[in-house]
């Protein structure tokens, strides 16, 4: 009974978060008008919208380093440009309809199996971007949550009033991580197949790379939302990194719901309600369904390209 309860906790805490989130997000919705946010959008500055739309390509871009990395790091070659877009393409509709484990690892299978590289080396390949990935977002918000320990949304229901004590463990984990990383230097063995441990220097390009990747997406968001004058940037991102943290722990897809609600939370009140959730709404279209409708238009031109060779 209480393996069953264990095994199924993740499961409970993403639904419960979910509906804690829906109905949070639902009560600021029935407290303002519609017209209000719908006012708040259609008044954004066309270079609001140039810029977001410029940061959100960049911020793709930056998501591709992780594979790069990866065929580094399972020393492979293949052209920068069909890594870019299998990269592209995995991060556009993982992000947005969540499952990346699944999502991303179909779309990885397809491109690069079928540009050559072996199973075995795409498995390899997914592993470490997953593991990078999770290596680049303890080690970033560790070191944020260190530096401005936030108070925590009560929504979270954690045994924490500030995000401190999140830091100190994301680092002492971190820092598990590099010395195992360190000093194991004989590689695992899965099958017939030798897999090394990511070195710390490719570990530490995966937390440049996800400090960058982050950076870039709040500064999508930070643009926006009406913070000019109330909040500088760096005090939201700090703000942004602990919804992004939450929004992955919570195993929703994309986030949804729950990463919204502790950005509610944890702005100002001074800062209209409205006009937040008029920011929020433009970021999950620009940053997340934009992205995804280029993707989709990418598969399906790959895949004529390949009906009719």
């Amino acid at each position: 009974m209480v393996r069953r309860f264990i095994k199924y906790l993740p499961v409970l805490l993403a639904i419960s978060l979910l509906t804690l989130s829906i109905v949070t997000i639902s009560h600021e919705f029935k407290a303002h008008n519609p017209a209000e946010i719908l006012h708040y959008l259609s008044n954004l500055k066309t270079t609001q919208k140039i810029g977001v739309i410029a940061l959100t390509s960049l911020g793709y871009l930056i998501m591709t380093g992780y594979d790069f990395l990866g065929f580094h790091y399972i020393n492979q070659f293949l052209k920068p440009s069909k890594i870019a877009m299998t990269a592209f393409i995995s991060y556009a509709v993982g992000n947005t309809i969540g499952f990346t484990a699944l999502s991303g690892t179909a779309i990885r299978y397809r491109f690069y199996g079928g540009w050559g590289i072996s199973k075995v080396k795409i498995a390899q390949l997914i592993i470490f971007t997953h593991l990078t990935f999770w290596v680049g977002l303890l080690g970033v918000s560790g070191v944020v949550f260190l530096i401005d320990p936030l108070s925590l949304p009560k929504i979270l229901n954690l045994p924490f009033q500030s995000a401190h004590p999140i830091g100190f463990i994301f680092l002492i984990l971190i820092s598990i991580y590099f010395v195992i990383s360190f000093f194991r230097k004989r590689p695992f063995q899965i099958g017939s197949e030798l897999i090394s441990f990511p070195s710390p220097k490719i570990s530490l390009a995966s937390i440049c790379i996800a400090g960058m990747d982050w950076g870039v997406a709040s500064g999508v968001l930070y643009l926006l939302l009406p913070l000019s004058g109330t909040i500088s940037f760096p005090g939201f991102f700090c703000i942004y990194i602990l919804a992004l943290t939450a929004g992955l722990i919570s195993s929703v897809p994309g986030g949804l719901g729950v990463f919204e609600t502790v950005i509610l939370l944890s702005l100002p009140n001074t800062i209209s309600q409205a006009d937040i959730l008029g920011g929020l709404i433009a970021y999950r279209g620009i940053y997340y369904f934009l992205p995804l409708i280029v993707a989709m238009i990418l598969l399906i031109i790959k895949e004529i390209q390949q009906q009719s060779s």
